[in-house]
């Protein structure tokens, strides 16, 4: 079994689209909250709005991965983030605006139903090569929303943005019928035992150290992206949003090496290349807190972060669906749990901070949560194993006993749980 190109790619637009209706609302703030009504003080409720739905989404939705057929799951749910996006585009008043934001961001975790899908129907030699594509996808989703979305509301206004969305989720949704396979499976779970289920991943060593460094990663990287436009519109710099923008370039370039880490994993090198990757993020702190007195070194340590962060991504998403081969949708929803969760602490951290250390405090902090995964890292390193393992979950979900067995490592990257 393996996944074509054109199948990857697709599963990679998908997942920039999808994650992309998270974050296109940032650089439109202002012309958003004077459109609808929204004063200034209330402005951050548009993106909170949509980050509330998305978290709802990840406990909620992204279990049922291991129950559908995930072709049509992922079909619907881009057909109901399509309509919230089109809510958005014609809302008039504030709690239109804020229902079509909440339902959008609910329906946008089809990114990890489509992540845990490509993952499933590769080839387990390819399964890295795989991950890194389509996560790749998600990187430029997130860096690249806030440019083209800037571009469009500055030509057609930010209902503009919304509109292009709506076709765009209605196409692929379209496309993901008329071109994956369907997703029939012998022996499911039901949903509310997947849902129970995911509870215990918690027990599971290999999930909690790998949703850890995540939670950690994704800290670091929030500080950069929610706290760089700070120090650049101060002095002596006082850019405007589009040249801030630009810097998001850097970033695709970073995210775009980094796809190929994802031939380490499939070597059998992810602790390797989730090791190294962490140096790289805390050394990549050095150049980017230069951003007060100059800007070029800031562009090199932002390449190095995107690059690293989302090496140690592909990483862990190439050893987790390993290792619990029957309940990928569950897995990898419980792991972005982690994940925005950090995100979140990283984006509020690095604004308080900022205001009392200035740039170099930010950088501090973002060394800081680097420093933290790659202590994780250290102490979870295989070959360290703890009392009881992921047998009776799995069972549970798989109607076998081998589900929590890692069947795509290799020996040195058995899960320690």
């Amino acid at each position: 079994m393996g996944l074509t190109s054109g199948r990857r790619t697709l599963f990679a637009v998908i997942c920039a689209v999808a994650v992309s209706t998270i974050y296109v609302a940032q650089p439109a703030l202002a012309q958003i909250g004077g459109d609808v009504g929204l004063p200034e003080a209330d402005l951050g409720r548009i993106v909170t709005t949509g980050q509330l739905g998305y978290l709802i989404g990840l406990a909620l939705l992204v279990p049922a991965g291991d129950v559908f057929d995930r072709r049509r799951l992922i079909a619907g749910h881009l057909l109901l983030a399509a309509v919230g996006t089109a809510l958005v585009a014609v809302a008039a008043q504030a709690w239109l605006l804020l229902a079509g934001l909440a339902l959008t961001g609910l329906f946008a975790v089809v990114v990890q139903a489509t992540v845990a899908y490509a993952a499933d129907l590769s080839a387990p030699a390819e399964r890295g090569r795989t991950l890194g594509a389509v996560t790749s996808g998600v990187i430029i989703g997130i860096l690249g929303a806030r440019v083209v979305a800037g571009g469009l509301a500055a030509l057609w206004g930010w209902r503009s943005i919304y509109a292009v969305l709506t076709a765009l989720l209605l196409a692929l949704a379209c496309c993901t019928l008329a071109l994956m396979p369907s997703d029939r499976r012998e022996g499911r779970a039901a949903y509310g035992a997947v849902l129970i289920s995911l509870g215990g991943l918690f027990r599971e060593r290999l999930f909690v150290s790998r949703g850890l460094i995540a939670f950690f990663v994704f800290a670091s990287f929030g500080t950069l992206w929610s706290g760089l436009a700070l120090p650049l519109a101060a002095e002596p710099w006082h850019l405007g949003t589009a040249a801030i923008g630009l810097f998001g370039i850097a970033g695709l370039a970073g995210a775009l090496g980094a796809s190929r880490a994802g031939q380490g994993a499939d070597a059998g090198r992810s602790h390797v290349v989730t090791g190294g990757a962490l140096a790289l993020l805390a050394a990549s702190w050095l150049p980017t807190g230069q951003a007060s007195w100059s800007l070029w070194p800031v562009v090199v340590g932002v390449i190095v972060l995107d690059f690293a962060v989302q090496a140690v991504h592909v990483s862990n998403q190439h050893l987790l669906t390993a290792a619990f081969p029957h309940r990928t949708s569950s897995v990898i929803g419980g792991y972005m749990l982690f994940y925005s969760l950090g995100s979140a602490v990283g984006a509020s951290g690095t604004s308080a901070v900022y205001a009392a250390a200035g740039w170099a405090g930010s950088s501090v902090l973002g060394a800081a949560f680097a420093l933290c995964a790659l202590l994780v890292w250290a102490v979870s390193r295989p070959g360290r194993r703890t009392r009881g393992s992921s047998r009776s979950s799995a069972t549970v979900l798989s109607g076998g006993g081998g589900g929590g067995r890692c069947t795509g490592c290799r020996r040195d990257e058995r899960p320690a749980g």
